[in-house]
């Protein structure tokens, strides 16, 4: 069984996303990605990373839509 974590790491998101770690920490810093330090390490809710996937999508869906109609 496995259990979906609430708080992840660096490492847990860059595998979550298919991304190199060191851009997840790029993101963070930028604040292109939600994220928080405790101390030096940068952590990331679930839920909100879940949410900002989803708004990712929906703004890139509408970009689509908005060429394809153009053309």
């Amino acid at each position: 069984m496995v259990i979906s974590k609430e708080i992840m790491t660096t490492k847990e998101v860059a595998q979550y996303l298919s991304i190199h770690p060191l851009t997840v920490h790029k993101y963070a810093r930028a604040g292109k990605i939600p994220a928080f330090k405790i101390g030096t390490d940068w952590r990331f809710h679930r839920k909100y990373l879940e949410k900002w996937i989803h708004q990712k999508l929906v703004s890139s869906a509408g970009r689509s839509n908005r060429l394809l109609g153009k053309i």
